[in-house]
């Protein structure tokens, strides 16, 4: 397949990650259906990345929007498959879980589980799933998280959204070998986007009357810290690239700084001893 052939679906590209991913594949000669939930998103980026990008409107959440996304892609293929779909767009919006509002809870997982699948179905046909289409079948990515694998405190939600999202990629990946359709992971640490200015804006007063106020104070302090000092979302997206144009590509990508520090060693770590070094840092412990 050439370069000018290839074609992939990005969601959630209207800032950071997604954005940056949008960027790299198109400055690889591929050309990129974004999704966008704004006009003004949509046409503010399309003036960057000029005619290598073409905006989709849709939520994740909104299944109907998705599946009337899908004829423009197919119309701009022809016979062809898609190269790829990147399953980027999620929340994150951190809090202690036994206090935070079980409807913020269930957001978490319609958005970065239930989402990702519904967008996976949508396009699955144009990946491969229709034998009738021409080409080598297309490749899913799931931006997943560092804390798909390791689950930090205040910020549950996000870490079970990320944990279902890697075991459903499991069994998509295996379930769709029968039709030469891969499924790949991204697993970002920190990442220098404008998520942060978000962070710090984020209101925690529903927990002011708690027991976690200094505990949150100093795991927000720390996470600031790290997310803009973390690295470029440019790095992810470079590592997307490799996921979706390696001849034989792993089946999981962490992305990050110190890799050792911050993925070998902690997930090597027995939980005890992980559990005792995060609440030392954040002043956790029996009172």
């Amino acid at each position: 397949m050439s370069g000018e052939a290839r074609t992939v679906v990005v969601t959630g590209v209207s800032t950071g990650i997604g954005l940056a991913i949008a960027r790299v594949l198109a400055g690889h000669g591929v050309h990129v259906f974004g999704s966008v939930r704004r006009p003004g998103d949509a046409d503010r980026v399309r003036a960057e990345l000029g005619d290598r990008f073409t905006p989709l409107l849709f939520d994740v959440t909104d299944t109907a929007a998705i599946a009337a996304a899908v004829p423009a892609v197919a119309e701009w293929l022809g016979r062809g498959r898609l190269w790829g779909l990147v399953n980027n767009a999620g929340i994150g919006v951190g809090g202690p879980l036994i206090h935070q509002p079980l409807d913020l809870v269930r957001r978490h997982l319609e958005v970065n589980v239930i989402g990702t699948l519904a967008t996976a179905q949508a396009f699955a046909p144009l990946l491969g799933t229709d034998r009738t289409r021409e080409g080598a079948p297309g490749r899913i990515i799931q931006m997943s998280s560092v804390a798909g694998r390791m689950s930090a405190p205040f910020l549950g939600a996000y870490a079970a959204s990320k944990h279902a999202l890697e075991g459903m990629s499991g069994a998509l990946r295996r379930e769709l070998m029968v039709f030469g359709i891969d499924v790949i992971l991204i697993n970002p640490g920190s990442v220098a986007t404008p998520i942060w200015d978000k962070a710090e804006e984020q209101d925690v007063s529903r927990y002011a009357d708690t027991e976690y106020v200094p505990f949150l104070a100093r795991f927000l302090t720390a996470a600031l810290e790290s997310g803009r000092s973390g690295l470029p979302a440019s790095a992810v997206g470079d590592v997307v690239w490799t996921a979706l144009s390696a001849k034989r590509p792993r089946t999981f990508y962490p992305v990050m700084r110190s890799r050792l520090l911050n993925w070998t060693i902690p997930l090597a770590l027995p939980a005890r001893v992980l559990d005792r070094l995060i609440a030392n840092r954040l002043g956790i412990g029996k009172r």
